[in-house]
């Protein structure tokens, strides 16, 4: 493996993180961290360019460079990223070989670097047949086979946000995310800020259950998670299955109404933790993506 240290980045939908580590890092914690503002209001190249000089702040010569990135990349370009200006359909792998040269360059999706995360260090470590559901502000899924993460015919496997629960759901072709709009922690934002009649977050929500029709609605999200996580586990047999994402802050709630849900529905179920990464697992992700692009 090649000496020295490596260079991470964390393309968010809403921050940029980067994060230097050394090649021989035991457990994926960062030697130093730099966090970004925003991307908000901020359109994809001048995102980019700003990553770029941060970078060279941080790190002169890397090793080798992981990055993670919301949406997918398809055909050199990341696709299902609508939320900042520009990003869909950004030629990122190209923008990091015109700054990084002959430097080895590894790049996924967030969701596919938590798990990378998650099966080098953490809770699916040794796994050989996994699934990683990332609650965040969107959801996803990374499913694992022969011990590496599955990217799928197109980079978008696990992408269970466009997953469609009932005949009433919308449709991938018009520009829906049934699921994710129904169960995400941007979705559960939305609807309990509709339903309370004053903005509310996710994680806010699931200590209000006292109001009226608030338990009825985190029920309700919960179950049809539930419900789709081992609708998974049926199609894919995992060893384990393991939960990360922000509406983690919530796995009390979470977690025994997913098990239950899995030892009732799967016919083999699987073990189910909680992600040793959460607030930092893409970041993270980058760290394992570059170390593995080192060797």
């Amino acid at each position: 493996m090649t000496a020295g240290q490596v260079l991470a980045i964390d393309f968010g939908g809403t921050k940029i993180a980067l994060a230097v580590a050394a090649v021989g890092s035991p457990d994926g914690r960062p030697d130093s961290t730099v966090r970004l503002r925003t991307l908000a209001g901020a359109g994809a190249l001048q995102a980019v360019r700003r990553t770029f000089e941060a970078a060279r702040d941080l790190l002169a010569a890397p090793a080798a460079i992981g990055v993670s990135t919301f949406g997918v990349l398809r055909g050199g370009r990341v696709r299902l990223a609508p939320t900042v200006p520009g990003w869909d359909g950004l030629a990122l792998p190209d923008l990091l070989r015109a700054e990084f040269g002959d430097t080895p360059v590894a790049i996924d999706n967030d969701v596919n670097a938590g798990a990378a995360a998650e099966l080098r260090w953490g809770a699916l470590r040794g796994t050989d047949v996994g699934l990683y559901v990332n609650l965040g502000t969107g959801l996803a899924a990374a499913l694992v086979a022969g011990g590496r993460v599955l990217p799928g015919a197109h980079g978008a496997a696990g992408e269970i946000g466009y997953l469609r629960d009932t005949a009433a759901d919308g449709y991938a072709a018009d520009g829906q995310a049934p699921l994710e709009e129904a169960v995400s922690g941007s979705a559960l934002a939305r609807r309990g800020s509709a339903l309370l009649g004053r903005p509310v977050t996710a994680a806010q929500l699931f200590g209000l259950r006292a109001e009226p029709g608030v338990a009825a609605l985190l029920d309700e999200v919960v179950d049809t998670l539930s419900r789709t996580i081992a609708n998974l586990c049926v199609t894919l047999d995992p060893d384990r299955v393991v939960l990360g994402g922000g509406m983690m802050g919530a796995a009390a709630h979470i977690m025994p109404r997913v098990a239950a849900a899995l030892h009732r529905a799967v016919p083999f179920p699987p073990r189910l933790s909680a992600a040793r990464f959460v607030d930092d697992a893409p970041l993270v992700g980058a760290v394992a993506l570059a170390l593995a692009a080192a060797r």
